[in-house]
């Protein structure tokens, strides 16, 4: 826009309310664009010493007209202006850059003019002034205005001192310069710093953003503490909005990292302990420390279970978990394994006790065992681990595998066939659970075989089956074929009357049929109305296609392998707990999409089990003798087939009847936990064996229902007064009810508010305590009143806990509180 235009603009305005403008134009600068005006219906006066005739003909030879009265020069003052009772009704147009651009932004506060002549160049731009109005508001004031100014250069609308400093340090985080520039460029950086300094406390002869990062840290590492009126509440509540919001969460990381080198963070809680910086998540060095003490106690038993899970579960709402929480997860697990072991016995009077105590205690110490190992190995630094990772290895190989295996040898070798009184044989898992459910021909079922899915892990399944809405899952146990391998577990799942070794090396045939892949498995379920299915094709389908697929069988199994597929390769067989953990996913995935497709009775069961340890073997888990016989069909790392055997100490021999085959094999498994020695395999992860780990095969059975029964954890405000008196409010919740896989955590932010007005900060909080103990499950949430508080003396606030609606960012209330503020004008001075 020209500044002819600017004019133009400006009066056509003004004749939208005025007959008449009168225009000084002291310089005369404006006489010779006056014809190029072209206001419509506007008759252009020039006075020029006939002030009576202009008056006469404006008030009585042409009293309807719009008349545009313009003087150049000086004007008369007082009564000598002939004029001056007109120019007092109609009002003064003046044409200089200042008045033109302060009342085309229609501000008139005091010293409004002086900003806008102080920073002419900003109102240079036609565009920029436009930005500008569309987010001025009639009576706003200097200092709105400037920071207004400020948001348009930085290309944001929000002009609070927060929002523009939010602005400011994601830039900085970035290495950029370019907006903080633009302040600099058009002179409003000092507006910028005055506020800073007003508002938040800092001041510097030299201001920076590199140097107010550095005392805004230096301040939270102090608490905020100060001696300065009010405190620095404003920078306290400003700085937690900076870290917690995600639009700054990552700036404010580089931020912190920078700042924690600065201030040479680390050697200032070098000598703290663990303990005294559990309410501390200011630099990531704070969960470093941590973990690194926090690994060395566990290791050395310098701390009860129970404290690392309080630990570990407090340090999930740190800043920096993200980088951290499999670590912490590692700790937490070699925690549990080493206390548990410490405290374990593995005695057992016979084989029915000792198959009845692993699947109902001791399979935690695998579990634990896994759970360590896979974070331990997926974290993103291991280094804090070494010593712990060494002692678990040690005490789980030596304490646990070795020791059970001893144990439960002796049950093994005292057996002359493979059954038990406690366990119903894996050969009868379809007769037992499958045919139950079609029996009536009425309802169908649905069996998922994941290779090699140890009882832990599917414990662990059914825990987080059970999470999920409107499923419930129950554990059972079959007692597993021997040996224990892939082709002969698949077959025993099978409806059959017999199984047996087809005598063609380790393959099994099922009434005589082969029953190796899909193919032969699908021709034998063919006979209950069944068919077979790899899961990877089932996971490609959509729910219309599983869902006619499951209409058109009476009996669907479904074939899941990925942990075997990992585990049984010498290259990759350190990352079966990665599978593991890849397969409880894939197979929360597979129930829920069966159960989408109108599954209704859902089984998961297992081929056999396995044994696994991290650490590489020593001789002593080897065993020093090779197997004799007439034949050898088949030998593997954990078992033996063959015909003629030749009994030895170092192995427990079945014929085939006593392990309830119809085979011409004999059968030989290494005793304990030990491994023959074999070429080309690899020999941590193990399977065909006795042990405990092997044969305790899972079966969950899942249920869909019909009602949803999962909800959130109640959490209750529990007030101690019904005002506010000071600007620090802490306020006490609990949780009501233990949380649990039906009911599970609730994460709330609490805040204080006045109508809609946040008046104080935002404090995220997590009810997730499973604990019994009702002293467990109380917290506070600490609020601190803004400088916004102030304005609301004497009235009511509400405090709030809110909580997000699925699959939005918007929050909605769920309990409240009423308080009154009441603050005397000493409590500005608190803190």
């Amino acid at each position: 826009m020209t500044e002819t235009s600017a004019v133009r603009s400006h009066l056509e305005r003004r004749f939208e309310t005025h007959r008449v403008v009168f225009w000084h134009d002291p310089e005369g600068e404006y006489a010779a664009d006056l014809d190029s005006l072209d206001l419509d219906g506007v008759e252009i006066v020039s006075v020029a010493h006939d002030e009576y005739a202009v008056k006469n003909r404006l008030l009585h030879l042409e009293p309807e007209a719009k008349f545009l009265v313009y003087r150049s020069g000086t004007v008369p003052a007082g009564i000598g202006n002939w004029l001056l009772d007109l120019e007092l009704a109609y009002g003064v147009f003046t044409a200089d850059r200042t008045s033109l651009v302060q009342q085309e932004l229609g501000l008139n506060a005091d010293g409004i003019g002086e900003i806008v002549q102080s920073h002419e160049k900003f109102f240079q731009a036609p565009k920029r002034v436009q930005s500008l109005k569309a987010l001025l508001n009639a009576d706003d004031d200097t200092r709105k205005l400037q920071a207004k100014m400020s948001v348009v250069l930085l290309g944001q609308r929000e002009h609070s001192l927060l929002e523009i400093t939010r602005t400011l340090l994601i830039e900085n985080a970035s290495g950029a310069s370019a907006k903080y520039g633009a302040l600099v460029e058009y002179g409003l950086d000092h507006f910028y710093w005055r506020g800073v300094g007003s508002i938040y406390g800092y001041t510097s002869p030299s201001p920076s953003l590199e140097d107010f990062v550095l005392w805004m840290f230096r301040q939270a590492v102090d608490g905020f503490k100060s001696e300065r009126p009010g405190g620095l509440r404003d920078i306290q509540l400003d700085f937690a909005s900076l870290r917690n919001d995600r639009r700054s969460e990552k700036a404010m990381t580089t931020l912190a990292r920078r700042a924690a080198g600065d201030l040479d963070y680390l050697s200032t809680i070098q000598d703290a302990s663990f303990r005294d910086l559990l309410g501390n998540d200011l630099f990531e060095e704070v969960d470093q420390k941590i973990i690194s003490d926090l690994a060395r106690a566990v290791a050395d038993r310098a701390v009860t279970a129970r404290e690392v899970t309080e630990v570990v579960r407090g340090r999930q709402s740190s800043f920096w978990i993200d980088g951290y929480r499999r670590l912490y997860a590692a700790i937490g697990s070699a925690s549990d394994l080493l206390t548990a072991l410490s405290a374990l016995s593995l005695s057992m009077q016979s084989f029915d006790e000792g198959l009845e105590r692993y699947r109902r205690d001791w399979f935690r110490i695998d579990q634990f065992y896994r759970q360590f190992t896979y974070a331990a190995r997926t974290a993103e630094h291991t280094g804090p681990l070494e010593g712990l990772r060494a002692q678990v290895e040690s005490f789980y190989a030596n304490k646990f595998l070795y020791t059970l295996g001893a144990a439960w040898q002796q049950h093994v070798d005292g057996v002359d066939r493979w059954r038990s009184a406690v366990l119903r044989p894996q050969t009868s898992f379809f007769a037992d659970h499958v045919r139950p459910i079609t029996r009536d021909g009425r309802r169908k079922a649905v069996v998922i075989i994941s290779d090699a899915l140890r009882y832990e892990v599917a414990d662990e399944l059914g825990s987080r089956i059970r999470q999920e809405d409107r499923f419930d899952a129950t554990l059972d146990a079959v007692l597993g074929v021997l040996p224990s391998y892939t082709q002969l577990g698949m077959a025993a799942l099978l409806p059959h009357t017999t199984v047996g070794h087809s005598g063609k090396g380790d393959l099994v045939d099922v009434d005589g049929q082969p029953s190796s892949g899909t193919g032969n498995r699908s021709k034998i379920l063919a006979s209950v109305r069944g068919t077979a299915i790899p899961a990877e094709d089932l996971l490609g389908m959509t729910r219309d296609e599983i869902r006619e697929l499951y209409r058109q069988h009476q009996v669907l199994y479904v074939y899941h392998n990925r942990i075997d597929a990992i585990g049984d390769k010498q290259g990759t067989e350190r990352q079966v707990f990665e599978a593991a953990e890849k397969t409880l996913e894939e197979l929360v995935d597979l129930v829920k999409r069966l159960a989408s497709a109108d599954a209704t009775n859902i089984l998961v069961t297992a081929d056999h089990g396995f044994l696994f340890q991290d650490s590489a073997l020593d001789d002593a888990g080897y065993l020093s003798v090779a197997p004799q016989g007439d034949s050898i069909a088949v030998q593997a790392r954990r078992y033996v087939l063959g015909t003629g055997l030749k009994p030895d100490p170092a192995f427990k021999t079945f014929t085939s009847a006593q392990v309830g085959l119809d085979s011409n094999y004999e059968v030989q498994v290494p005793k304990s936990i030990h491994r023959l020695r074999l070429k080309g395999s690899g020999a941590r992860f193990v399977h065909g064996g006795a042990t405990l780990q092997e044969i305790v095969v899972p079966v969950l059975a899942i249920n869909k229902k019909r009602k949803s029964d999962t909800r959130l954890v109640n959490v209750e405000i529990l007030p101690e007064s019904d005002k506010i008196t000071t600007g620090q409010l802490v306020v006490k919740l609990f949780q009501s009810e233990p949380a649990s896989e039906k009911v599970q955590p609730r994460t709330v932010r609490a805040g204080l508010y006045v109508g809609e007005t946040l008046v104080s900060n935002h404090a995220a909080l997590v009810f997730d305590q499973e604990s019994t103990d009702k002293r467990d499950r109380y917290q506070r949430a600490v609020m601190l009143l803004s400088r916004d508080a102030n304005d609301y003396n004497n009235r009511a606030v509400e405090f709030r806990l809110e909580e997000l609606i699925p699959n939005t960012n918007q929050w909605r209330v769920y309990a409240k509180a009423m308080y009154t503020l009441k603050r005397s004008f000493a409590s500005d001075f608190d803190f």
